[in-house]
């Protein structure tokens, strides 16, 4: 019951953080198109342009003023819930998905961190995230933005790096997910925010309004839309292995944080010209290039896969592993070497299935089972089982992928499948994964 109310518990922060993100987005994405958009050719007096645009079946004309309407209306609409609740429910998931078992989802096997160490961490990552961040931006870099956005950009990579050390990949990828909202909602919270009051205090007053204090607020918000596709990327990148599971996965992250920008650039620009359209062609290019080094048999820090092995003996797990509650793999002494590979075998050597099966069955159905035995989960995680052979053969692809090629699974290889044991399923799959 506690694994069940556990994974709907992650379902609806999970929803509730989608739904909030969304608004907040698009909201984002809206003002700065209008921004870029606006009639500024003889704008009547104190406005800074207009827009008349069709929505809906209806036709809308929106003024801007350059600081402030002479009174203010009766009805203002304000902009920020959306990013507070955003925030809240992202750190809500982080709780529920990594600091509720830091030594499953968050540490990295082998690290030697305690769980209490990687939640210190997790959270550390964040505060001087923002910290670092808000001080580059009131320095003099502030007025440089390009050299500005080149310092921030190879921090953030710095940080990933660092990071990937430390936690598991998809730790590392959603903590830098996580810094990265941080700043967005800091800039709400701390920048936009108390800029918008002022403006309305100033009218309110009779006073003029300040001019300093909006375009901060205009700069923080462009930051905002540039953050946005990069975290995007990071919070559906736990589906995708070959990205986080890579031993190179900052690198990874830094190329797609690269093209998610060049194509931002182009839409925040369009507007004004075509001259940043080559962005689409380099980003899909970009793409098609990452797809290629990622591939298995050049993915960075990849095990190779011997064709054949050589004969090993099957060892079973032992059942405390099974019974009462799973634990990680304790990590290796320091300094001591791992157990080397068995060399490959003629290829004439068929790999038997009943020997796959077997190691399968202890290492993974424990989790991915119509009835798992793992206390962590209620039912198979994304659905995937390995109940029968022909469910074991037809996600051969799923199991080279995040068992072999980038060992994501087991999960914190907590039911401790040993390198012999990926050999084998590697060159059972590579002989045809036949179950007969």
């Amino acid at each position: 019951m506690e694994a069940h109310l556990l994974e709907w518990l992650n379902l609806s922060v999970r929803w509730v953080h989608m739904i909030t993100g969304v608004a907040w987005i698009g909201a984002s994405f809206y003002f700065v198109w209008l921004e870029n958009n606006l009639n500024r050719v003889n704008p009547r007096d104190g406005l800074a342009g207009d827009l008349w645009a069709i929505h809906g079946g209806g036709i809308y004309h929106l003024e801007k003023y350059k600081l402030a309407p002479p009174s203010m209306p009766e009805n203002l609409h304000w902009f920020k819930w959306e990013a507070y609740f955003t925030w809240m429910s992202g750190i809500v998931l982080l709780c529920v998905v990594f600091y509720s078992n830091p030594l499953l989802y968050l540490v990295a096997p082998g690290s030697g961190l305690s769980g209490g160490e990687g939640i210190a961490i997790g959270i550390g990552a964040l505060v001087a995230g923002w910290f670092v961040y808000d001080f580059l931006c009131d320095s003099p870099l502030g007025k440089r933005p390009a050299l500005l956005g080149l310092i921030l950009f190879l921090l953030l990579i710095a940080a990933a790096f660092g990071l990937s050390k430390v936690f598991s990949g998809r730790g590392a990828y959603l903590h830098v997910g996580a810094i990265i909202g941080t700043i967005m909602v800091g800039n709400v919270f701390r920048i936009i925010m108390p800029a918008q009051r002022a403006l309305v205090a100033a009218i309110a007053e009779n006073r003029t309004p300040d001019p300093a204090l909006p375009a901060k607020g205009l700069l923080r918000s462009r930051h905002n839309n540039y953050f946005t596709l990069p975290v995007l990327f990071i919070m559906i990148s736990n589906h995708f292995p070959s990205t986080y599971g890579s031993s190179y996965n900052w690198l990874i992250l830094a190329g797609i944080a690269v093209l998610a920008v060049l194509v931002r650039h182009y839409f925040n620009t369009r507007h004004d010209s075509q001259k940043f359209a080559w962005t689409l062609p380099v980003a899909a290019l970009g793409m098609i290039c990452l797809t290629y080094v990622t591939g298995p048999a050049s993915n960075p820090g990849a095990p190779e896969v011997a064709k054949a092995p050589a004969k090993i003996e099957y060892q079973p797990l032992p059942e405390t592993a099974l019974g009462g509650g799973l634990k990680p793999a304790p990590a290796a002494e320091p300094g001591t070497a791992p157990a080397p590979t068995p060399a490959a075998a003629p290829a004439a050597d068929a790999v038997a299935f009943d020997k796959v099966h077997n190691v399968i069955q202890e290492r993974c159905a424990v989790c991915h089972s119509a009835k798992p035995t793992s206390p962590l989960f209620s039912s198979a995680p994304a659905g995937i089982m390995f109940d029968t052979p022909q469910q074991i053969q037809q996600l051969a692809p799923r199991i080279q992928a995040q068992a072999v090629a980038t060992q994501i699974m087991p999960l914190g290889n907590i039911t401790q499948m040993t390198q012999q044991e990926r050999d084998l399923i590697g060159a059972w799959i590579n002989q045809g994964a036949r179950t007969n």
